[in-house]
C-alpha cells in the first residue's frame, strides 16, 4: 500500500457512502483466518479493498456484523479481515481521514502468480514496480504494484508469513517483467507507505 495513518497523508481515491454504527466491547484476537479455515477452491484468487478508518475498533465491530467474520489480523492501527463469502480481502488503516480507499488489491496464491500477473500487466502496456519481497502491514509479501489514470492504487500480492512491523522494507526488488523464482516471498512499492 502507498500509504496509511503511519506513513504521512493517504490521497483519498473515493469515497465510502457507509453508515458509521457506534459500538463497544469488541474483543481483538489474532485467530485463523476464514481463508485458511475454508481454502479457496479452484486456485482463485480474491479481491483485496483497504480502506482507511477513523475509528479502528468502531470500524472492526462494524465489518464484522457486516460480514459476519472476525478480524484475522489486528495490530495497533491496522486490521485485515479474510472474509470467505465474498471471496474478499478487507485491510482497516486507522487514521484522521476515514471512509476512503487506501488501496485496491488481488491476493493471489502463489508468488509465481504475483510474477505472471505482473508479466502480464507489463505486456498490456501498463507500467508496474516490478516484484518486490518485502515486509510491512504485519506481513511478508511479494508484491507488484500499478496505478490507473486516476491515481487509484492496486497491489497484486501474495501473504508468504506474518511479521511485526508495520512499515515498509523492500527485502528485495525484481526488475519489471524479469524473471523471479520460487523464493519470491513478501509488501509495498515506496518506502513511505504498507499495507495487506
Amino acid at each position: 500500500c502507498f500509504s496509511h495513518a503511519n506513513a504521512g497523508p493517504t490521497r483519498p481515491v473515493g469515497k465510502l457512502d457507509i453508515t458509521k454504527e457506534c459500538c463497544t466491547g469488541f474483543a481483538h484476537n489474532d485467530t485463523k483466518s476464514d481463508r485458511d479455515r475454508h481454502p479457496k477452491e479452484n486456485g482463485m484468487s480474491r479481491l483485496q479493498l483497504a480502506i482507511n478508518v477513523t475509528d479502528l475498533d468502531e470500524a472492526i465491530e462494524f465489518y464484522s456484523r457486516m460480514f459476519d467474520a472476525r478480524p484475522a489480523k489486528v495490530k495497533p492501527g491496522y486490521a485485515n479481515f479474510a472474509i470467505a463469502e465474498p471471496p474478499l480481502k478487507l485491510v482497516l488503516f486507522e487514521g484522521p481521514e476515514g471512509a476512503t480507499i487506501n488501496h485496491l488489491g488481488v491476493e493471489m496464491e502463489t508468488a509465481q502468480e504475483v510474477t505472471s500477473a505482473e508479466r502480464r500487466l507489463n505486456a498490456a502496456g501498463l507500467e508496474t514496480t516490478g516484484v518486490d519481497e518485502t515486509v510491512c502491514c504485519y506481513a511478508e509479501k511479494a508484491e507488484t504494484w500499478v496505478v490507473d489514470p486516476d491515481g487509484a492504487r492496486w497491489e497484486w500480492y501474495v501473504k508468504s508469513d506474518d511479521a511485526e512491523q508495520m512499515h515498509n522494507t523492500v527485502v528485495r526488488s525484481h526488475p519489471r517483467g524479469a524473471k523471479t523464482g520460487p523464493d519470491v516471498g513478501p509488501c509495498c512499492p515506496d518506502s513511505e507507505a504498507c499495507c495487506s
